[in-house]
């Protein structure tokens, strides 16, 4: 017996000593950053370490073991002991408790603690379990105060979508990389759609699969950021992940039963995103790099064209076509060959009409028979409704050199590429700008776009003695070229080219930072100082065309000069004139041509104090000078009370600038605007012309606002539940919008100044109305483990904002001549205040089963919207009645390092309400072009694979 215990004793010391070993490993985060503090817990035990400064543990633990490894702001993460090390990787928590760096200026503050709303979405994880890829995509569906979506018909908007923040405009959001400020486009948005006269940052030249992070600061921040933060701040934050390729392939395409004739599956995209690494010492120094491929395939929505295509005349046409006769020799005033080859078309004439006669009768419409002759089909003269071709690559690199401890060098930056192709308005055969000798049929005119948008930001940063210094610069450009294509000068008649370069703008910005804080830990419960200054050089250029983009000539073949009474410009044959310039987008002009410059120089002074640990109180105090405005002083002020662990109210009040875009000051166009099918050719003539002064309008200024935040963020730590509710008021005066239509009224300079431009209409840039934009935002967090194998995250959100037109504020000179609708008519104050929902949501479940599966599901709602019109018809519904849009994954990961992905956007295929007939232009747009909720492209359906290699 005594042997047997011996025995027993032996096996259980062998046992333990194979049990008890230690474990040893490194904590980091999703940057590849040590964490220290993180805890390590043995599982089912209260046995537990926390790391080191440098992220390291030890602890004793057997093989199959279970270690729990968690952080304060990280998703806690379970991994099985398999061996003597371990090094774990934390993912970043959804939303709450990241610390942000926008809303303040302390490097400790977390967004539950700030005393402004601040968003964090974990793009890393958005981005392989949603079916969005691009910024804006992910944006509008994961933050209800975000809105963007796809335009249609509408010039270059239809290759870069307005975003915008609370319902506001989209240069009234700015937008930040690491911090750092964002350039803007070189495309102002003139056509018709939301955001109409504004100019934007396009974010989906940032590749999401380069980003760690966005936060959103929903608050008016022009004191602590400068200009265009009147609706909130955007900022982006890079990934700095080291040793680890991630490899993001992506396929999908719209399959819904809204397809067009031509296309039954349209859309198509295919992606493929890389992204990798490099340490750089061994102070935690990286390299990051980032490279994006991409192709957006166009979709179409309208089913078939209704109304006419062929007149008589287009018969004659056809019938002596097919004898190979020179049609455009049927022009002339000879009418021999009209009376040869009417009576082969079916037209029966008599042989001794005149010319005069010869238009009514030829102008007959003979659609139907023309179709059936041709073997056509009305859907062959469709144009396409929907968003546009993209194709493109972008390339990102974020970088960080530690020089000792304290001292660091960092930079950032990218170029992209974007190739678009969109389409505009049919040219059917019966219309004088469809050249019929070239094009028989007419022709579908498609704009191309060139964009290039390049940027770099560079800087130190440290301690000097106690406190934080940062001084850095960042550039950027963005270049925006078109060129016409499948389309022709029809006042070059058979001398037209099909194509044409249309000449473009670019705009860039060059902003040198240098920004000094102090942390004193000591001092009340913490007091947090810091100043700085910032100047800035913007540079906004157009540059013209070929001559043939924009140039009508006479029939001599010269540019048309409108002086001369022996300048005569080719007609059809109705005796119709034939328009100038390269036909859906005319070119640039030299005398649109400007290469204006600016600069603005800003100081700003910011303390936040948390008094005790329950009160914290913060100021901002901003003065900013622009060249060509004068000065402008901002202040902020904001509060957060902690009423318990789990309760704090905040607010604040702010006042805030926007200064005019270079681009609203000197953009100049004339450009060819549909209404009710029927083109205009509308100029846009500079606030500082002629033009503008002869009609009364005023120089521009910049826009001011006062806002107000109020709200709270609550915690329920035994249901793991999060809840955030802010309301929020925004009064904004002299925004700048885009005019209407002013005709020259019967003054004859104004003729001539409009005749020089090739325009009938003319339209300006002018501070025009004050608004006052009113909301709430709700956000819920919560997060559930249903058993060891099972965890599940449910988000709900919503934003209810409202912006209504306070006063329109009209020139005397306008006013008295009776054109107050037409500086500020109904359509433009319903792009301000209902062309896009006042009211959206979205209410998500990530599920987790295992090591393996991922499900995720997610409701948007998307509110009802307006159409934007200037008509006023009572037995007309202009409203589109809100929506629901299902997006649905599957996710499999079959190692721990590869994920498949397999789901759909608008799983349902939910369209918008349908226009009312009165909109839809003879069949072209079945929904509306002009508000938009979510788009018009139905169901999309996708497939991921996601994998890295360490």
């Amino acid at each position: 017996m005594k042997r047997m215990k011996l025995a027993f004793l032996f096996v259980l010391l062998a046992c333990f000593a194979a049990v008890a070993q230690e474990v040893t490993g490194t904590v980091y985060d999703d940057q590849n950053v040590p964490l220290p503090g993180a805890s390590v817990l043995l599982k089912g035990t209260d046995i537990g370490v926390i790391t080191d400064f440098d992220g390291n543990f030890i602890i004793e633990a057997s093989p199959g073991d279970v270690l729990v490894f968690s952080y304060v702001g990280y998703n806690s993460k379970e991994a099985t002991v398999t061996g003597s090390t371990l090094n774990i990787y934390l993912e970043a928590g959804v939303a709450l408790e990241n610390v942000v760096v926008v809303g303040s200026r302390n490097a400790n503050r977390t967004a539950t603690d700030t005393p402004v709303p601040v968003d964090v979405l974990d793009v890393t994880e958005l981005v392989q379990s949603a079916p969005q890829v691009t910024v804006t995509e992910i944006l509008n569906y994961a933050a209800p105060s975000f809105t963007s979506n796809p335009q249609t018909i509408s010039d270059g908007t239809d290759h870069i979508s307005p975003a915008s923040l609370r319902g506001l405009g989209p240069d009234q959001v700015l937008v930040l990389i690491n911090g750092k400020r964002r350039h803007k486009t070189g495309l102002v948005n003139v056509n018709g759609t939301f955001g109409r006269g504004s100019v934007g940052t396009d974010m989906t030249t940032i590749p999401s699969n380069s980003i760690s992070r966005i936060e959103i600061l929903r608050d008016g921040a022009a004191a602590q950021y400068g200009s265009d933060a009147i609706a909130g701040v955007i900022n982006i934050v890079l990934k700095r992940n080291v040793n680890e390729l991630q490899v993001d392939i992506n396929s999908g395409a719209n399959v819904t039963s809204e397809s067009s004739p031509q296309k039954k599956i349209d859309g198509e995209k295919v992606s493929l995103g890389l992204n990798y690494g490099l340490p750089i010492g061994d102070d935690g120094g990286f390299i990051n790099f980032t490279g994006n491929f991409n192709f957006r395939g166009w979709t179409n929505r309208m089913q078939e064209w209704e109304g006419s295509i062929f007149n008589a005349y287009n018969s004659v046409e056809r019938v002596a076509a097919s004898d190979n006769y020179d049609i455009s020799l049927l022009l002339d005033d000879d009418l021999a060959d009209i009376f040869e080859y009417a009576g082969d078309a079916g037209i029966l004439l008599n042989g001794d009409e005149t010319k005069e006669e010869l238009h009514t009768i030829l102008g007959a419409d003979v659609t139907n028979q023309e179709l059936a002759a041709r073997g056509l089909e009305r859907s062959d003269f469709n144009m396409r409704v929907g968003q546009s071709e993209l194709r493109g690559a972008q390339f990102f690199a974020n970088l960080s050199i530690p020089l000792d401890e304290d001292l660091e060098i960092y930079g950032f930056g990218g170029l992209s590429f974007k190739n678009g192709n969109a389409a505009g308005f049919y040219r059917l055969p019966n219309q004088a700008r469809a050249y019929t000798p070239a094009y028989l049929n007419g022709f579908l005119p498609e704009i191309n776009s060139n964009i290039v948008d390049k940027s770099a930001a560079f800087g130190i940063k440290g301690m000097l003695g106690d406190w934080n210094v940062d001084f850095s610069n960042s550039y950027g450009k963005n270049t925006f070229l078109y060129r016409v294509t499948n389309s022709n000068n029809a006042s070059l008649v058979n001398s037209t080219p099909f194509e044409a370069d249309s000449g473009g703008f670019n705009y860039s910005e060059n902003t040198t930072n240098f920004d000094l804080s102090h942390f004193y830990e000591e001092t009340m419960a913490g007091l947090n100082i810091a100043f700085g200054a910032e100047y800035r050089v913007e540079n906004y250029a157009i540059v013209a065309g070929e001559e043939a983009s924009y140039t009508q000539y006479n029939v001599q073949g010269n540019p048309h000069d409108p002086t001369d009474p022996d300048s005569m410009v080719p007609v059809d044959f109705f005796g119709n004139s034939r328009p100038g310039g390269i036909q859906v987008f005319p070119g640039f002009k030299p005398a649109n041509e400007v290469d204006a410059f600016r600069n603005t120089i800003a100081g700003y002074f910011d303390i936040e104090a948390d008094f005790t640990e329950s009160v914290l109180l913060s100021g901002a105090v901003r003065y900013e000078n622009f060249s060509d405005f004068g000065g402008t002083v901002n202040f902020k002020l904001a509060t957060r009370i902690k009423f318990s662990e789990n309760f704090n109210f905040r607010g604040g009040g702010q006042t805030g600038f926007r200064a005019p875009s270079l681009h609203q000051i000197h953009y100049s166009s004339t450009s060819t605007l549909f209404v009710d099918g029927v083109p205009n050719e509308v100029g846009i003539f500079p606030n500082t012309s002629r033009v503008a002064r002869l009609l009364g309008i005023e120089p521009l200024k910049e826009e001011t606002s006062i806002g107000a935040t109020a709200g709270f963020t609550a915690r329920v730590p035994s249901a793991n539940l999060k809840f955030t509710l802010d309301g929020y008021l925004i009064n904004i005066a002299d925004r700048v919008i885009l005019t209407g239509q002013f005709t020259d009224n019967g003054n004859a300079e104004l003729a001539n100044l409009f005749q020089q431009a090739n325009a009938t209409q003319a339209a300006f840039f002018a501070n025009s109305v004050d608004t006052q934009t009113m909301g709430v935002d709700f956000v819920v967090d919560h997060k559930a483990s249903i058993s060891d194998n099972i965890s599940l995250t449910n988000t709900l959100a919503f934003t209810f904002s409202e912006t209504t037109v306070e006063e329109v504020k009209v020139p005397d000179a306008i006013a008295n001549a009776g054109l107050s609708d037409t500086y500020f008519d109904p359509t433009s104050r319903i792009y301000l205040e209902s062309a896009v929902p006042t009211t959206k949501g979205n209410l998500s479940h990530s599920l987790k089963v295992g090591e393996n599966w991922n499900f995720f599901i997610r409701n948007g709602y998307f509110g009802e919207v307006q159409e934007a019109t200037n008509e006023d018809d009572p037995s007309i519904d202009y409203t589109f009645g809100a929506k629901i849009i299902t997006d649905f994954t599957v996710g499999y990961n079959f190692t721990e390092n590869a994920r498949f992905t397999l789901g759909a956007n608008n799983l349902l295929d939910v369209y918008p309400d349908e226009n009312d007939p009165a909109f839809r232009s003879s069949g072209r747009f079945i929904y509306s072009r002009r508000s938009v909720q979510f788009g018009q492209n139905g169901r999309y359906v996708f497939g991921r694979l996601t994998f890295k290699i360490k």
